[in-house]
């Protein structure tokens, strides 16, 4: 039997925590003035979050071309505020990840800007301490997921062999990207079922089926 991976690598959104889109929307569109369509198209129509995703924009140059784009002012700590309020910690994940931080070491793997790194624990403070100068984005690496290369950077920084780490996602692409990266992967379906297999790779204690 293999030795079990000394690394899980959680993707965020949709895996950690809940995603809203159109809660992002809202705030944006009450601190703006526009309304969320106009914020829509500004933001994510445009191209300019895939591109703040890509590396393109610092955080604060995010804020001001998003000002640009929709004609109205909005401060990067209205972009945060937005941010904050798209995400709900998965108290299942969460607990989770924390048991898994017993057995292995635990980090963040996501396509996003810098912006939501460097400013996670305010955007979500449940996710901390346990992922503190743990959290990696696309941004920083300048690829996204599933590039198998970006997992290998990210493993990089951490200090950790491909062979040695799990990644979880729920985009199977980026399971498969991972994959051929050389990590073990788990396309996400639920808490239970990582557990599951958690526990199969020997990260965690089967429990009695009894």
């Amino acid at each position: 039997m293999s030795a079990a991976p000394a690394l899980v690598l959680f993707d965020l959104d949709g895996v950690l925590v809940h995603y809203s889109h159109q809660a992002r929307l809202d705030v944006l569109a009450e601190r703006s003035g526009k309304d969320a369509a106009a914020v829509k198209a500004a933001l994510f129509d445009s191209g300019l979050e895939s591109d703040s995703d890509r590396g393109v924009y610092s955080p604060q140059g995010q804020a001001e071309e998003l000002s640009r784009r929709l004609g109205a002012r909005l401060t990067l700590e209205d972009c945060v505020a937005a941010r904050k309020a798209s995400m709900t910690v998965e108290p299942a994940m969460l607990a989770l990840a924390h048991e898994t931080a017993k057995h292995a070491g635990v980090a963040i793997l996501t396509n996003n800007g810098l912006m939501l790194r460097d400013y996670l624990p305010q955007i979500c403070p449940p996710l901390f301490p346990l992922f503190s100068a743990r959290v990696f984005c696309s941004a920083q690496f300048k690829i996204e997921k599933p590039d198998p290369d970006i997992f290998r950077r990210c493993l990089a920084a951490l200090g950790v062999a491909e062979a040695q780490a799990l990644f979880v996602d729920d985009n199977p692409a980026n399971a498969e990207g991972a994959r051929k990266a050389g990590l073990q992967a788990h396309h996400f379906t639920g808490a239970a079922a990582l557990r599951a297999a958690l526990a199969e790779l020997g990260v965690l204690e089967k429990k009695d089926a009894t």
